[in-house]
């Protein structure tokens, strides 16, 4: 119970948590970087990244003089993105600014080292439709599936590996869930590698490119600019 309280409590404070989402964009932050996102002084910034390192959420990199901050894994991130989705009121734009990023994180985003908002959800409603993964009894790849990845994003699972094959991840803005785990990120991965999916500032935004749409509509036949109606059980 210590340690469940402990751990709550690391992300009970705002400038903690403001670190924790922003880095659901998969990469490495300095200190500095984070200060200015938070809008908390360096000092100040380097204290709570302290206390979240020894919580076992972020872990350190060190190049030379530089000091670099990630999620410590994808069970950090999963917890993180599943305490958000909890939240009972949407974020409430400060500006015009923030309304933007916000309203293209909801559309298309990384979670991690995976896709979410409306790209997230809707890629995981085609692959079940597809017979790729299957909700019946738990999550799974089906044989089917295991083709896929092979062929279509060259990824085959290793033998032994901890991490599962998939799993599922509730997204927080779609209040559903998307596909995390290898698959997940294999499929990040080459949208990003391949050109289907581009980054947007600096953020964790990424808009699906022409050429993007095109595959996903080929190879998934998810049709990734409308809305999200798929049959991805809640």
């Amino acid at each position: 119970m210590s340690s469940l309280a402990e751990t709550a409590a690391l992300l009970a404070d705002r400038t903690r948590a403001v670190f924790c989402q922003t880095l659901l964009d998969g990469r490495a932050w300095t200190a500095g970087e984070l200060a200015r996102v938070a809008g908390v002084s360096p000092s100040s910034a380097s204290e709570q990244l302290s206390r979240l390192i020894e919580g076992g959420l972020l872990a350190e990199e060190r190049q030379g003089r530089h000091r670099y901050v990630r999620l410590a894994g994808p069970e950090a991130a999963a917890l993180i993105e599943a305490v958000a989705s909890f939240s009972p009121h949407t974020p409430s734009p400060r500006n015009l600014r923030q309304s933007v990023r916000l309203s293209a994180e909801a559309r298309a985003r990384t979670c991690y080292d995976h896709l979410a908002g409306h790209l997230g959800v809707t890629l995981a409603d085609a692959m079940v439709s597809r017979g790729l993964v299957s909700d019946e009894s738990g999550l799974a790849v089906t044989p089917a599936g295991r083709e896929w990845l092979a062929g279509t994003l060259d990824y085959r699972h290793p033998s032994g590996s901890r991490r599962p094959l998939v799993r599922s991840c509730l997204d927080w803005t779609e209040r559903r869930s998307h596909l995390a785990g290898a698959l997940g990120a294999a499929l990040c991965a080459t949208a990003l590698e391949r050109g289907w999916v581009r980054r947007v500032g600096s953020g964790r935004a990424v808009k699906v490119t022409p050429a993007g749409a095109g595959a996903f509509r080929e190879l998934l036949g998810a049709e990734t600019g409308g809305p999200v109606q798929g049959v991805f059980r809640k």
